[in-house]
């Protein structure tokens, strides 16, 4: 799982790292992206650990505001 990559060991309470995987699921889910190394799960994965470093907490809350950033990205054209 992408998501993992960006975790340090210790970096996240196991309840939080729970709560980012939620969030990394369902926002692929709502994008339906369903190859992990799609660069979308990339972003997401980015994105969600941004978040939480940022101190997010509610996987609700953790996919909504991934989603408004996805979406965002591929507004401005994905990168390009």
């Amino acid at each position: 799982m992408p998501i993992r990559q960006f975790i340090r060991d210790g970096a996240f309470s196991p309840e939080v790292v729970t709560a980012m995987s939620a969030a990394f699921e369902d926002t692929l889910n709502r994008l339906r992206v369903t190859d992990r190394d799609d660069p979308v799960a990339q972003i997401v994965a980015q994105n969600i650990f941004e978040i939480a470093r940022r101190g997010e907490r509610d996987p609700v809350r953790l996919c909504s505001i991934a989603l408004d950033g996805i979406q965002q990205w591929m507004r401005r054209g994905a990168g390009n």
